[in-house]
């Protein structure tokens, strides 16, 4: 099987599946998330390489109050170490390479998936972006006065849990 067959698959499996939207030649968002997740796809000799971003924001971003430095750097080394974890949500890759950076106002998640696969490295795309909504929302530090999307966040962990309001989902 050629990389242009696999490329091929791969992006019929991204179109049809409910949770992406094609942006442009090789570029798809996941639509199921408040955050942006964007996935690249390409091919390794016959394997679909799903190559996905997910870019949240830093406590201070979407807060009314100022987050300490120290705080907001406490949030991010465990908010990272959490990410880094991201492929226990895959059924498909093993070892996915996976890196966890600062930019400015953001966090931002890289991870690759390999597979042979399409349709199961579509759905382990969409996963991981799913994963990253998830661990953020676990992470949320009560006591701040929050701004959107966390708020939206917070109150649907809220209802889905049988929660009516006030602190984080756990």
């Amino acid at each position: 099987m050629s990389e242009s067959d696999a490329v091929a698959r791969a992006r019929r499996a991204a179109e049809q599946h409910d949770s992406f939207e094609r942006l442009d030649d090789g570029r798809y968002a996941v639509t199921t998330t408040a955050f942006d997740g964007e996935v690249v796809i390409d091919s390794d000799g016959g394997a679909a390489v799903f190559a996905i971003t997910v870019r949240v924001p830093m406590l201070d971003a979407v807060t009314e109050d100022h987050v300490a430095p120290v705080v907001e750097d406490g949030w991010f080394d465990t908010l990272a170490l959490r990410l880094e974890d991201v492929d226990g949500a895959f059924r498909g890759t093993d070892d996915p390479d996976v890196t966890v950076e600062r930019d400015g106002e953001h966090a931002v998640l890289n991870v690759e998936l390999t597979d042979l696969d399409a349709n199961r490295a579509a759905a382990d795309a969409v996963a991981a972006v799913e994963y990253v909504e998830g661990t953020y929302v676990e992470g949320i530090i009560p006591g701040y006065d929050y701004t959107e999307p966390v708020t939206h966040l917070i109150q649907r962990a809220a209802s889905t849990g049988g929660g009516t309001k006030g602190g984080t989902p756990l």
